[in-house]
């Protein structure tokens, strides 16, 4: 195949997964809306009714409908990851030399999004991850948009500097961790929106809407979110504090040069540095935790995308743009930051 096929290929691949995901995306609504009452909604309705009321047969917590779309959502989801996977490869064999598909913003994104749903679809069974679906498919649906729409830019060859065996390392690890991150910050997040929901029940002593009764108890959202943070910690440390300084001094001949993106990336090791050393030394669990956790996935995903839209001194250069002289032939590689434009 040719190096167009492939890149072709790529961006067919792309709307197929975004098609698949967002298909994946309704079913797992549809499995959220088919859930039956709960079982406390049951109770109180029970308790209120007349003793002589007849008593009508109680219906599985999950029927046959609810399981089937559990079901049809993991599969539709692990579709498009393939095709997601697909659209990687696909990138990287379109470069001239083939290349690992990370070269500008749009491939970063397409990779760190694929990481969240391969992550999800490999975790699903082990965490119980089903309530997870739609979050997990709905922000992949939303950053691919953002990708496509903003990000997109054609295959191009890497920069001197960065045709490196570090970059694969670097990457990997980095990309890993922020893929695990984002799985952590999504059980933060809807450890609070549980909290705020039980109190407004307790409050008004009414049972909890159907959706929220899908989420897992507070102590489970937590320990969840923990496990997840507690094994992206130290990949993390493994990306920005050893290989990034190894191969910027590679590279640049510094092992720290103050660019936006490694004080970012320091930042957000900080922040979730004290998050687990709160955990683990001050008992923080529960609502202080995950706000900690929030604040973390947000300064990971400003340093991922924003600093690219705000900060025009980042030297992390991603791939090389092809200028051809008109009047000579000559070709040259200017370097290409991938900034949303």
């Amino acid at each position: 195949m040719s190096n167009t096929a492939w890149e072709t290929l790529s961006n067919q691949a792309v709307a197929t997964a975004g098609v698949v995901y967002f298909l994946a995306l309704v079913v797992y609504l549809a499995e959220w809306a088919s859930l039956r009452q709960p079982a406390a909604d049951r109770e109180l309705v029970g308790a209120g009714a007349a003793a002589d009321a007849p008593t009508a047969a109680e219906p599985e917590p999950e029927g046959a409908r609810t399981a089937f779309l559990g079901r049809l959502g993991i599969l539709l989801t692990s579709i498009a990851c393939a095709a997601h996977f697909v659209a990687l490869v696909g990138r990287g064999m379109a470069a001239d030399p083939n290349r690992v598909p990370w070269g500008n913003m749009y491939e970063f994104t397409l990779s760190g999004t694929f990481v969240v749903a391969l992550l999800y679809v490999v975790l699903y069974k082990k965490f119980a991850l089903g309530w997870m679906g739609p979050l997990v498919v709905g922000f992949v649906v939303a950053t691919l948009m953002l990708a496509v729409i903003w990000l997109y830019d054609a295959v191009a060859p890497l920069t001197e500097a960065l045709n490196s065996p570090w970059l694969v390392i670097h990457v990997v690890s980095a990309i890993t961790a922020t893929g695990a991150f984002t799985l952590g910050g999504i059980a933060s997040a809807m450890y609070l929106v549980r909290m705020r929901a039980e109190r407004r029940a307790a409050a008004t002593e009414r049972p909890l809407s159907r959706w929220i009764g899908r989420v897992p108890q507070l102590d489970a959202l937590d320990r969840l979110a923990y496990r997840v943070h507690a094994f992206a910690f130290p990949v993390w440390t493994f990306a920005v504090l050893i290989t990034g300084p190894i191969w910027a001094h590679e590279a640049w001949s510094r092992y720290w040069n103050w660019d936006p993106k490694e004080v970012w990336a320091f930042i957000t090791w900080v922040v979730y540095a004290g998050y687990l050393h709160a955990r683990a030394t001050a008992g923080w669990k529960g609502r202080k935790a995950a706000l900690l956790a929030l604040l973390g996935v947000a300064t990971l995903w400003f340093n991922f995308i924003g600093i690219n839209y705000f900060s025009t001194t980042s030297q992390h250069s991603y791939a090389a743009e092809r200028v051809v002289d008109a009047t000579t032939g000559l070709v040259a590689e200017l370097p290409f930051r991938g900034r949303i434009r």
